[in-house]
């Protein structure tokens, strides 16, 4: 039986964040909290997630996409 391959929670979020920046919904140069609404009842985990590897919600989005590896300490 193969293994799932799980996506970190943090992987997701970047990927549909660069949607969105490909979509124009958002720039690289918005702040991290702009999206805030766009992730509905999710985005009080993923800002928890986002505060704990060191983001605040005025960070530029770009600085989220930049990202390579996430790491669980």
């Amino acid at each position: 039986m193969p293994r799932k391959q799980v996506i970190h929670p943090m992987v997701k979020l970047q990927q549909q964040v660069s949607s969105l920046v490909n979509s124009k919904i958002v720039t690289p140069d918005d702040n991290i909290g702009k999206i805030a609404l766009l992730f509905g009842r999710d985005w009080a985990f993923l800002k928890s997630e986002l505060i704990a590897y060191g983001f605040s919600m005025q960070d530029p989005i770009r600085d989220l996409l930049v990202v390579e590896k996430w790491e669980d300490e």
